[in-house]
């Protein structure tokens, strides 16, 4: 009897260590995952903003402990900038997070207004490389001229350097473009989206200077 008292209490011991070893070993796994720090940031998306700059404002720049680091707070500190209009952070493994960025680009400058408009129609006083809307646009037609901005490429956005509100008998919704490279373009709300095709249209006619007429016709006067 004595004996059966002595082996169950070696083997209590012997469980209580087993125990004891394996909340060590799970303390010591818990302190090393804490101090794994992040090692691999991607950033996509971003244009007006630099992957550095982008990293320093989700306050990544020290790359912090990894298990530290929420997808849900990178997200919502980007968000609080104007210029950033969402965000979507993901965590392939460990060490490694990726950055979605979708910007609220700058579109142009409105003279009327004297401030910058972005995408989502907020205005700011900072200046960027965009091209000036030069004259008034009536209500009636701005929401949509927002829109066609919006739908152009940005590389093409920032090749214009003015626009101009230019109705005429047949259509309200024209607009008169002078590019950056000396080349003009008449163009109306519905054929925005052609202005993509900018660079190769005008390849065709061995980079001479002109007027594309992309509102009616689609044409293309060479300057004499």
């Amino acid at each position: 009897m004595a004996r059966r008292v002595k082996k169950k209490r070696k083997l209590k011991v012997k469980n209580l260590l087993i125990v004891l070893l394996i909340f060590i070993v799970i303390l010591l796994g818990a302190a090393f995952l804490t101090d794994v720090k992040l090692n691999n940031i991607i950033v996509k998306g971003n244009s007006l903003y630099s992957d550095w700059e982008i990293i320093e404002m989700a306050g990544l720049s020290d790359y912090p402990s990894s298990l530290k680091t929420l997808s849900s707070t990178v997200e919502k500190r980007l968000e609080e900038n104007d210029y950033i209009k969402s965000v979507k952070v993901s965590r392939p493994s460990l060490t490694k997070i990726v950055i979605n960025v979708e910007e609220n680009l700058p579109l142009f400058y409105y003279l009327s207004e004297n401030k910058t408009i972005l995408t989502d129609e907020t205005e700011v006083t900072d200046n960027f490389p965009v091209p000036t809307v030069i004259n008034y646009v009536p209500d009636n037609i701005y929401s949509d001229f927002l829109k066609s901005m919006g739908s152009i490429d940005y590389d093409i956005i920032k090749r214009i350097s003015e626009i101009r509100y230019d109705p005429n008998e047949v259509d309200e919704g024209r607009f008169f473009l002078t590019m950056n490279d000396g080349n003009q373009v008449y163009l109306t709300l519905n054929k925005f989206t052609k202005l993509d095709d900018y660079l190769d249209i005008i390849k065709e006619f061995d980079n001479k200077k002109g007027i594309l007429y992309l509102d009616s016709g689609e044409y293309f006067e060479v300057k004499s």
